[in-house]
């Protein structure tokens, strides 16, 4: 069967001609002359080899085909209104809300204190933060974007590794130049997790690298662990950036040390989002300073800690 070469805009005569049941009253819905109405009319019925319309000095009397025709074409105009409204509606402008989340340290130490500079380059954005350890499912659209340590492996989300690194000790810049080069753990100060949370990897190596070695604080909260070093209280172990983003310094280890520290498994961050929305300006927006954020400035000052 041959496609009709059939326009939209045919379909509207015919809708302004089924329900006026004139001529000259379709005309002027349609703002065209009624001779041109009349000629249009004759082409489409030509076309669909199907008479519409019976004509009389009454004016038009839709036929049974044109009875028939009548409910595809108002859902077709139902569909175009569809179309209409829709794309209306799709944003054009960074604005409204967008739901973050990210590990309680990431989104405590890194994002929050930086986040001022993406609002600020876009006024009518909202974000949320959510720090969780969780993760937010975003096929049920529990949040926008997520940054989190694995790669998702399922469903339609998209993700961009942000940064590999290391794990580091990192104290305050005094009580890292007090120390020198460490060349035994129990020289220094130690800051590491409480015994709910003993069998995380940094825990785990310092408990078997220095079992005679009492911390000199035990916290199983990361942002108040990098406060606590941050203060002098001692040294802690966490991935490189963190360095630039609490103002640490990187402490010197012998090189023994340095190898058995390298032996811990690097930490990786990816950004993660729901393919369907990530050419949504908000979300857009938030993505790619993310992205810049951990990829650039706060990955140099990092390495330059070392």
């Amino acid at each position: 069967m041959q496609d009709l070469p059939l326009r939209w805009d045919d379909v509207q005569l015919f809708l302004a001609l089924y329900r006026d049941g004139s001529l000259g009253r379709a005309a002027q819905r349609l703002r065209v002359d009624a001779s041109t109405l009349s000629r249009r009319l004759a082409a489409l019925e030509a076309a669909l080899t199907v008479t519409l319309f019976d004509r009389s000095r009454e004016g038009l009397h839709a036929t049974a085909a044109a009875e028939r025709l009548a409910v595809a074409a108002e859902a077709m105009e139902r569909g175009a209104a569809d179309f209409a409204r829709d794309a209306e509606g799709f944003e054009r402008e960074v604005e409204g809300r967008v739901r973050v989340t990210a590990p309680p340290g990431v989104a405590d130490l890194i994002v929050a204190p930086r986040i001022g500079e993406l609002v600020a380059a876009h006024p009518r954005l909202h974000v949320e933060l959510d720090a969780r350890v969780a993760y937010a499912d975003l096929s049920r659209r529990e949040a926008d974007v997520a940054l989190r340590a694995m790669r998702p492996t399922s469903g339609e989300l998209v993700a961009k590794k942000v940064f590999t690194t290391r794990t580091v000790a990192l104290g305050s810049a005094a009580y890292v130049a007090s120390l020198g080069t460490l060349r035994d753990l129990g020289d220094a100060r130690w800051i590491t997790y409480g015994d709910d949370l003993a069998s995380i990897p940094t825990a785990r190596w310092l408990a078997e690298h220095a079992p005679r070695v009492a911390p000199a604080l035990t916290m199983s909260n990361f942002s108040g662990q990098m406060q606590a070093a941050a203060a002098g209280v001692g040294l802690v172990l966490a991935p490189l950036p963190f360095a630039a983003a609490c103002g640490l310094s990187v402490a010197k280890l012998s090189a023994p040390l340095a190898r058995d520290l390298a032996t811990l498994p690097d930490d990786t961050l990816w950004l993660v989002g729901h393919r369907a929305l990530r050419v949504v300006p908000r979300v857009a927006a938030v993505w790619q300073w993310l992205d810049r954020l951990f990829q650039g400035d706060l990955t140099r000052k990092g390495e330059r800690a070392r």
